[in-house]
């Protein structure tokens, strides 16, 4: 069983910063791409960052310069780093991955639980 848990997120002013983290766990063999999804309530989820396992990264134009992604692939875990946050960000934060499975030696596609992101004066 494999499983993904985020953390980190919570209430914070406008322009404040979060840091997100999400650890996978479990019978792994190893952990591919990595991703941060948002959805907003009423809206799609839609994909925040994505990083590989060899460091190539993704974001979405809103967040260029304000977030970044990185990862310790000894830890099997992956962050999100977010600054000067905007109410228009208030999301349920998600995490997801690639994991190949150490028993059967295949590829899924994992996510997280979600962590509640408020942005809020």
């Amino acid at each position: 069983q494999v499983q993904l848990v985020e953390s980190g997120g919570g209430l914070v002013q406008p322009g404040g910063s979060l840091r997100l983290s999400c650890a996978a766990s479990g019978n792994i063999l190893s952990v591919n791409a990595m991703g941060w999804y948002r959805q907003a309530p009423g809206k799609q989820r839609e994909l925040v960052a994505s990083i590989t396992r060899d460091g190539s990264i993704n974001y979405v134009d809103s967040v260029k310069g304000r977030f970044t992604i990185s990862r310790d692939n000894a830890k099997n875990t992956v962050y999100l780093q977010m600054n000067s946050l905007k109410p228009e960000e208030t999301a349920v934060y998600y995490c997801n991955a690639y994991i190949v499975v150490f028993t059967t030696k295949i590829q899924y596609l994992y996510w997280g639980q979600g962590t509640q992101v408020t942005v809020s004066s």
